[in-house]
């Protein structure tokens, strides 16, 4: 049986697939690894050098290549594969590996950014970025406990809601009406407590772009806002 990798991502220079690709299929024959590349638009400039490995490794009957891949297919995508690699150097939150565990994968991914926080430990695999043979080890594990992983429990986990994520929003507006409203003046006071030379490039940076404001957007072409008062 063989197992299969998905990969659904931009092939950018912060994306690591290129380093660890053949570190993977080296070690495990058996492992296809489905390169689903370029959702977030265009082949992205790592698309030649990802092309360069598959053919000099003589990789073309395991590494799939695909082009821009629609959001009405991505589950599709995911689904054809066991498990979902995210080998970035770089991440933020990364929708990605939660829209994989959605799809009831299991993940492996790089220890970077926010990633650690995003899913709990039973539904990812993590390993620094480097060395490449890391990701392999990580690799390696994950396939170890995929027999015991249950898709569709990993799919009905609740994770994130939308509802959640409005209550949040919610506070974090909350705390940003009770703030005050600072004159330029009192932010410019501030801006030149934070050096001796630093504050004066601050202030004139900051007076530069008011001037600028002022001029391109004047007070007449901006539409009020309506006063509303909330009730709790």
């Amino acid at each position: 049986m063989y197992i299969k990798l998905s990969f659904i991502v931009q092939k950018n220079r912060f994306k690591g697939l290129t380093d660890i690709l053949k570190f993977v299929l080296e070690k495990w024959f058996l492992l296809d690894l489905i390169c689903r590349l370029g959702r977030f638009g265009g082949d992205g400039p790592k698309h030649v050098r990802l092309e360069e490995v598959r053919e000099k490794h003589s990789l073309q009957d395991r590494v799939e290549m695909l082009d821009a891949v629609p959001h009405s297919r991505v589950r599709s995508v995911l689904v054809a594969g066991h498990m979902f690699l995210n080998s970035s150097l770089t991440e933020a939150f990364c929708t990605a590996i939660l829209e994989a565990a959605s799809c009831g994968l299991l993940t492996v991914s790089t220890r970077v950014g926010c990633v650690p926080e995003v899913l709990p430990d039973d539904m990812v695999v993590l390993a620094e970025p480097d060395p490449e043979d890391n990701m392999v080890r990580a690799i390696g594990k994950a396939i170890s406990i995929l027999p015991s992983i249950n898709p569709e429990e990993m799919h009905n986990r609740k994770l994130y809601s939308w509802q959640d994520v409005a209550k949040r929003a919610e506070i974090v507006y909350d705390r940003a009406m009770k703030c005050s409203n600072r004159s330029l003046l009192e932010r410019l006071s501030r801006f030149l407590s934070c050096g001796a030379w630093a504050g004066k490039v601050l202030c004139m940076v900051m007076i530069i772009d008011y001037l600028l404001w002022r001029l391109l957007q004047p007070d007449d072409d901006i539409e009020k806002a309506p006063d509303i008062s909330f009730r709790h």
